[in-house]
C-alpha cells in the first residue's frame, strides 16, 4: 500500500518589503576619500529609497579607519548590533574589502548575519549570501582582500622607510605644541608651546607629573586630544619627546602580524634620528636636564617597587588607576588608588591595609588548592575544545586537508603502478619527490594557520597555575612571595573590602573582608 504524502508549502522567509541598510568605508582620512566616503552616502541612500519593496534603515559608515580590525570600526559594530536586534533584513555593500579585510572576521561575520537571517550583497564581486551558497566564494573574495590590505601597507611601509633614510620623514601626527602644514612639515602653534614650555619648567622647578597634570586639568586647558582632562602618563611622554629640541626620532613604532598589531619598538626595528629637522619649542639645555631628573626618579621609582612583590599589580577597578604603597610612621602601611589619593571624591576607592590583602591571598590559596579540579580543570577543557573547534572550522585548514587528501591519495597511486611495473623508477622518483615537497609545504601552511598563539599562551599560562599549585604546600601559615609572584597576574581592587586575583592564564576569584569599626 502506497503511503500518502501530502505536500506542505513553506511559509514566505521574507517579508514584502525588505529593512535595508548599507555600510561603507574609507581608509584614509585625506580629502579626496572624505570625499568618497561622502559620495558613498549619498549613493546608498539613494539606491535603497529608490528601489521598490526596500525601506531605508540607516547608512553606517566609518571614516577613516582600517578595515583589518573590528574592534576599532564603530558604525561596523553598531550595524551588527542592530541586526541583532531584529532591525536589518539587508546589508548593501560595495565590496568584500570594505566589509573586512581579514578572511576570518569576514566569515565570522558573515555566518552571524546569516544565522540571524540577515543576507549581504556584495555590489562589485555580486555576491548575494541571501540566494547563494556563496561561503567559499567570499572566502576567496576575502583572502584576496587581506593580501590586497598587506601589500598596501607593505608599499606604505617601503615609502615611509625611504623618506626616514633621507630625514624628511617626521610624524604623521604632530605633537602638542605642533600642527602640519604642507602634509609634512612641522609649525609651532604658540598657545601651545606656551604651556609646553610652562611644563618644562614646573618640571625643572620639582613639580611631578601628577601636580602638572592636576594644573592644567584645573586651568581648563585642552590636551592634544580635545580632552579636558590631563594624565601623567601624557605629560611624562611630552617631557621624554625629542622633537620639542627641533629633532626626530623616526619608526617609534612598527606594525606586525596580520590584523595589524602596533608594537613599541625596543631596537627590534630600524630607527632615524634627524637633527633640526623642524623649529624647536624647547632649548637643548633645557630638555637635557629633565631627562636626567627623569632618570633620577625612575631609579628611585624602581628601588621602592623591588621592595614589594605587590608594586604595580594592584589597580583601581572604578578609575583604572595603579596603586601606590604608604607606610605610616608606625609602620602601618595601605595600598590606595593615585586618584583618591589626589582627591577623594574623584575616586570611592580608598586605601586597602596590606595585611587585609595578604591574608585575602591566603584564603584564595587555599580555596584553589582544595578546588583545583572543580576551578582549573574545565577552564582547560574548554580552551582546548576552543581550540579544536577553530582548527577545524578554519575554511583554509579545510582546503588543505583536502588537498593533502589529495596529494596523498596520488602518491599510493604512484606507488601501486610501480610496483605493478607500469612506471618506470626514475619516473616514479621524480614524481614521489615533487609530491614529498607539495605534501611538507602544504602541512607547513596548515600548521602556520592551526597556531593560534593566544589561545595556546593562555592553556601554557595556566598550566602552569596548575603545576605552582600541585607542587605548592598544602597550607601557608604567612604571605609567600614567590608563590605569589607565579600565581598572581594582576589584583584588580573594587572597593576598600573587595578584591579580585587575577591569575595567569586570565581565571579571576573574588576576596572580600568585613571593613574593621573605628
Amino acid at each position: 500500500m502506497a503511503a500518502n504524502v501530502t505536500v506542505i508549502p513553506p511559509r514566505a522567509v521574507r517579508p514584502d518589503t525588505l529593512r535595508v541598510a548599507a555600510y561603507c568605508r574609507v581608509s584614509s582620512d585625506s580629502a579626496d576619500q572624505l570625499h568618497s566616503y561622502a559620495a558613498q552616502i549619498q549613493y546608498y541612500t539613494d539606491l535603497i529609497q529608490n528601489h521598490d519593496g526596500w525601506d531605508l534603515v540607516d547608512v553606517y559608515a566609518d571614516e577613516g579607519i582600517t578595515g583589518t580590525r573590528m574592534d576599532k570600526r564603530e558604525d561596523f559594530n553598531r550595524l551588527l548590533a542592530d541586526c541583532r536586534k531584529g532591525k536589518i533584513d539587508k546589508v548593501l555593500i560595495k565590496s568584500i574589502s570594505r566589509f573586512a579585510r581579514n578572511t576570518r572576521d569576514c566569515l565570522a561575520s558573515l555566518r552571524e548575519l546569516f544565522r540571524l537571517g540577515v543576507s549581504v550583497l556584495f555590489e562589485k564581486e555580486n555576491i548575494d549570501t541571501g540566494t547563494l551558497t556563496t561561503e567559499l566564494m567570499v572566502s576567496v573574495s576575502g583572502s584576496l582582500a587581506q593580501q590586497e590590505s598587506i601589500s598596501i601597507s607593505a608599499n606604505q611601509k617601503m615609502s615611509y622607510q625611504r623618506r626616514m633614510e633621507r630625514g624628511e620623514f617626521i610624524t604623521c601626527t604632530a605633537p602638542y605644541g605642533y600642527r602640519i602644514v604642507n602634509k609634512k612639515d612641522l609649525e609651532i602653534v604658540p598657545e601651545e608651546a606656551a604651556t609646553v614650555r610652562w611644563i618644562f619648567d614646573a618640571y625643572l622647578k620639582g613639580r611631578s607629573s601628577g601636580w602638572i597634570a592636576e594644573q592644567l586639568t584645573a586651568k581648563g586647558i585642552p590636551s592634544q586630544s580635545g580632552a579636558e582632562c590631563w594624565r601623567e602618563t601624557g605629560i611624562r611622554y611630552l617631557l621624554t619627546n625629542e622633537k620639542y629640541i627641533g629633532d626626530a626620532l623616526s619608526q617609534k613604532s612598527y606594525s606586525c602580524g596580520f590584523p595589524f598589531v602596533q608594537k613599541r619598538n625596543h631596537g627590534e626595528r630600524l630607527q632615524y634620528y634627524t637633527e633640526n629637522s623642524h623649529p624647536a619649542i624647547i632649548d637643548r639645555d633645557t630638555f637635557e636636564r629633565v631627562q636626567v631628573l627623569l632618570q633620577k626618579k625612575a631609579q628611585k621609582e624602581k628601588k621602592r617597587r623591588e621592595k614589594s612583590p605587590l608594586a604595580l599589580k594592584i589597580v583601581c577597578g572604578n578609575c583604572g588607576t595603579v596603586f601606590q604603597r604608604r607606610s605610616s610612621q608606625n609602620g602601618y602601611v595601605t595600598w590606595v588608588c593615585r586618584t583618591h589619593d589626589r582627591h577623594a571624591a574623584d575616586c570611592p576607592v580608598g586605601r586597602i591595609p596590606e595585611t587585609e590583602i595578604h591574608a585575602a591571598f591566603l584564603r584564595m590559596y587555599h580555596r584553589l588548592k582544595s578546588n583545583a579540579d572543580i576551578i582549573l580543570a574545565p577552564a582547560l577543557r574548554q580552551l582546548n575544545t576552543l581550540d579544536t573547534i577553530l582548527r577545524q572550522n578554519h575554511p583554509q585548514v579545510l582546503a588543505i586537508n583536502r588537498a593533502i587528501a589529495e596529494a596523498t591519495e596520488e602518491s599510493h597511486k604512484i606507488s601501486t603502478l610501480r610496483a605493478n611495473g607500469l612506471l618506470d623508477a626514475d619516473i616514479c622518483a621524480a614524481r614521489m619527490n615533487a609530491i614529498s615537497a607539495r605534501l611538507a609545504q602544504l602541512r607547513g601552511e596548515r600548521r602556520r594557520l592551526t597556531e593560534n598563539e593566544v589561545i595556546d599562551e593562555t592553556m601554557d599560562a595556566l598550566r602552569k597555575v596548575e603545576q605552582t599549585l600541585l607542587n605548592g604546600p598544602e597550607r601557608l601559615d604567612g604571605f609567600d612571595e614567590e608563590l605569589f609572584e607565579h600565581l598572581v597576574e594582576k589584583i584588580i581592587a573594587e572597593s576598600q573590602n573587595r578584591i579580585r586575583f587575577r591569575l595567569y592564564g586570565g581565571l579571576e576569584l573574588t576576596e572580600q573582608w568585613e571593613v574593621a569599626a573605628r
